[in-house]
């Protein structure tokens, strides 16, 4: 994040550290201490308004990256109930940076995938930091076929840097099980939502983000390639990311307008990060509703609507 947002962020925690200390100062302080909190949470949250009001693409892109935004795992402890976690792509292996099960939203059966990202050093290493090679692929793709199988709405979460370009995930075909993925979606007989709620990384969200309604939270984004990597390659240097992150429209602000994004749920004053039960409350409002629009429409019609979302994709009127 840039300079101003790092001091946002430094005079956020000193004023919160103080209303800490505060709640825990003697009783028989001279000083009338509620008072001073009232004061200082007002501080607090002045400069919260202030400085998410105007966050730039590149800012927002950092905040979809916080290590403390809530994940996968997080949404599904607070959204679903009787979750069961499902492994293994009955091929290779299981791949842990691509989480999937059966669970119930609301008393109605669902299946949900999405991207897992790791906390802890030895976590993140586990996962792979969020990026799935093809097994992951291959397992969200058995997970989609068990919902088709039994006619059970598909609920994705996309939170990922994009795919693992490693040497053996691309000797394993991660292009062709992204694409495998791509194509199933696409005619899958079944209602699919998708939530973006971090970063959309390029093909690797792609994989699991074929859909009949797409939700983005307010401050992730989506885009076909990060910042860092559009500015290396058209300024041959990273340091151009907020320039490209300006340039490519990636906040769900940008891709709402285009059409792209049926719907932004709104977050916590300073993002998902500072109220996981707020998030996770406002977000489970927007899948039943968003469940209710799909799963009321007869399936041809729906697969209909489906394909044409598709193929509008890309058009554009010349001014």
């Amino acid at each position: 994040m840039n300079q101003n947002y790092l001091e946002f962020e430094q005079s956020i925690a000193d004023l919160e550290a103080k209303i800490e200390a505060l709640r825990y100062a003697d009783k028989g302080t001279a000083i009338n201490i509620n008072d001073e909190i009232n004061k200082l949470s007002a501080k607090s949250r002045k400069l919260t308004e202030s400085i998410f009001h105007s966050l730039t693409p590149w800012q927002i892109s950092q905040l979809a990256r916080h290590p403390l935004r809530p994940y996968t795992l997080d949404y599904i402890a607070r959204i679903f109930t009787d979750f069961e976690e499902l492994h293994g792509d009955r091929a290779f292996a299981d791949d842990p940076a691509i989480v999937g099960g059966v669970a119930r939203l609301d008393g109605r059966p669902v299946v949900i995938i999405g991207h897992q990202k790791g906390r802890d050093t030895r976590d993140k290493v586990r996962r792979n930091f969020g990026m799935p090679r093809p097994e992951g692929y291959r397992k969200a793709l058995r997970l989609m076929r068990l919902a088709e199988r039994f006619r059970i709405p598909l609920i994705t979460l996309i939170d990922t840097p994009g795919a693992y370009p490693g040497v053996g995930a691309e000797e394993r075909g991660q292009s062709e099980a992204i694409a495998r993925n791509l194509y199933e979606m696409a005619r899958l007989n079944t209602p699919i939502i998708s939530v973006v709620i971090g970063e959309g990384g390029s093909g690797g969200a792609l994989a699991i983000g074929v859909c009949d309604r797409l939700l983005m939270l307010q401050y992730s984004t989506y885009s076909v390639i990060s910042p860092e990597g559009c500015a290396s390659i058209l300024w041959r240097s990273a340091d151009k990311a907020s320039e490209a992150a300006q340039a490519m429209g990636i906040t769900a602000e940008s891709l709402n307008r285009q059409g792209l994004v049926d719907e932004i749920v709104p977050e916590p004053l300073g993002g998902a990060h500072r109220d996981m039960d707020e998030i996770a409350k406002t977000l489970k409002s927007a899948l039943i509703s968003a469940l209710d629009k799909v799963g009321s429409m007869p399936l041809e019609r729906l697969l209909e609507q489906r394909y044409d979302r598709l193929m509008h994709y890309g058009e554009f009127e010349e001014h």
